[in-house]
């Protein structure tokens, strides 16, 4: 098993487990990786120390810190999950819903769909509060 560190696109950097180095080169030829928070597929692949393993930990690992860009990183795809796992998804259907809670014709409740810019400005000129969230297509479907 490789595990080798990958960048995307907005510097997003993740590791990828991979059965070879070859296995990895076959996958990205075919764009089947794929950075889970902006789906980018131009992916690179960052230099990667051997990892041996022994009874007791290194110290540069005890004592190594995770970078403000990880943090925030991480912290937003924990906030993307908990919007996706409280809201219901309503797809294309976003407007018309949105619509029929503010006025009063349906319970209000967390709502998440697709709506057109001219959909989205035509709302928030309604008074209806709006906000374009770009959710990675790793989070569309089930989470592993």
């Amino acid at each position: 098993m490789k595990v080798l560190n990958l960048r995307f696109a907005h510097d997003h950097r993740f590791e990828g487990w991979f059965a070879s180095a070859d296995d990895f080169e076959s996958q990205t030829s075919r764009a089947m990786v794929s950075c889970p928070v902006c789906a980018d597929t131009a992916v690179t692949r960052l230099p990667t120390a051997p990892r041996i393993k022994s009874s007791a930990p290194r110290r540069d690992e005890d004592s190594a810190a995770p970078s403000a860009g990880n943090e925030l990183q991480n912290a937003w795809m924990q906030a993307v999950r908990h919007m996706m796992a409280s809201t219901e998804d309503v797809g294309t259907r976003f407007p018309e819903e949105a619509r029929r809670m503010h006025y009063g014709e349906t319970a209000t409740r967390g709502i998440r769909g697709q709506a057109s810019r001219e959909d989205a400005d035509a709302l928030r000129d309604e008074g209806i509060e709006v906000v374009a969230l770009p959710v990675p297509a790793a989070l569309k479907g089930p989470v592993q």
